[in-house]
């Protein structure tokens, strides 16, 4: 029985970058429709403008609505008015109310049910800033629109090599003052969740870095390993998670380490992205995990310098869109599986056998 085609909402993010180069040179290969179907929330004209200049080959179809997208095609559905105006490489407020428009309209179709999941092509957190916008970036704005009180996490990742972060897009100088032992579990806990819900891993091992060099050196260089890390490992372990740590960060990068475990959770964003963007930018991928939501989006940003030369490399936003499907297909059959399990059974002991009771009820015991 053929699956049934997985409605994947993109976001067209800043027109003024590399957002719709990645998106039509992914849709140029006709081959990702067997896939999906994915719907465009952005502007048809900038779409038309961004294919004429790269001389690109992609065709799509307007629409009113997802509900209306064909199953074959690539389609868009207008979300900001006719005199939006195209500057490339350009940092522009109206390319920041442009991504803002689109980025509600398919907030909002993801709440009617006409899409499964969003995939959100880079913005600029700062043009993008309103008196509707005012956070630091996809994740925090997701968490708020759609996670119904769940929190987030940020992972990036790329096949097998997925790196999470406890805290996120905070200035460096309070870094320390948001780590606590409790953020430290919560994160560990949606973390080991995801990787058993979103990627299908029985018992996800999970490595921990430092926050200071050569993780506190026993206390001679910070105390937070020996204060505030190891005491949340310790009690996620005897929950029965397998995280393991505090590492120092640099060796446990440099020499290969990371290969060995299912996730790194990383102290801070530029501990675990700088590595992770030097070793898989090419093909990483973000992921917002926690929420009911399946966002994913490119590992990039808008990438401003390059914008309209054609030379943008649309493969990390492909793998957005093969995540988005994986992670649903594995919430669906996480679903199945435990929508009707098996109940227990119990043995009545007598003498020297076993009588299998399948007529007791755990509340009878």
């Amino acid at each position: 029985m053929e699956e049934t085609k997985i409605k994947v909402g993109i976001t067209q993010g800043d027109i003024n970058g590399v957002g719709y180069e990645v998106i039509l040179k992914t849709f140029a290969e006709p081959g990702i429709l067997e896939l999906c179907t994915p719907i465009i929330y952005g502007s048809p004209k900038v779409a038309a403008y961004h294919r004429k200049a790269l001389d690109l080959p992609t065709n799509f179809s307007i629409v009113n609505s997802a509900a209306e997208a064909s199953h074959s095609r690539l389609s868009i559905v207008n979300c900001n008015g006719d005199d939006v105006k195209v500057e490339l490489g350009k940092s522009d407020p109206e390319s920041g109310k442009a991504a803002l428009s689109a980025l509600e309209r398919a907030v909002q179709e993801y709440k009617d049910g006409l899409i499964d999941v969003l995939v959100t092509a880079p913005i600029n957190k700062r043009t993008i800033q309103s008196d509707k916008f005012s956070f630091s970036g996809h994740t925090e704005y997701l968490e708020e629109r759609l996670g119904n009180g769940a929190k987030s996490l940020m992972i990036l990742m790329k096949d097998d090599f997925r790196v999470a972060l406890v805290t996120g897009h905070i200035p460096v100088g309070h870094i320390t003052a948001t780590l606590t032992k409790e953020l430290i579990e919560e994160k560990l806990a949606i973390f080991h969740h995801s990787l058993k819900q979103d990627f299908g891993i029985g018992a996800p091992r999970i490595a921990v870095l430092s926050l200071n060099p050569h993780a506190g050196d026993d206390g001679l260089i910070g105390t937070e390993e020996k204060e505030i890390i190891a005491p949340a490992l310790a009690e996620m372990n005897a929950k029965g998670l397998l995280c393991y740590g505090p590492y120092p960060a640099d060796g446990f990068m440099g020499s290969g380490h990371y290969t060995r475990f299912d996730g790194i959770l990383a102290m801070y964003h530029d501990q675990g992205l700088a590595p992770f963007k030097a070793l898989a930018m090419d093909e990483g991928v973000n992921y917002t995990a926690g929420l009911p939501v399946i966002r994913t989006s490119p590992a990039h940003g808008t990438a401003y310098d390059i914008a309209g030369k054609g030379v943008a490399d649309e493969n990390s936003f492909r793998q957005a869109i093969y995540v988005a499907i994986d992670i649903f297909r594995n919430r669906q059959r996480d679903k199945a599986a435990h929508a009707n399990p098996l109940r227990k059974q119990y043995y009545e002991k007598r003498d020297d056998s076993d009588k299998l009771k399948l007529d007791v009820s755990e509340d009878t015991l």
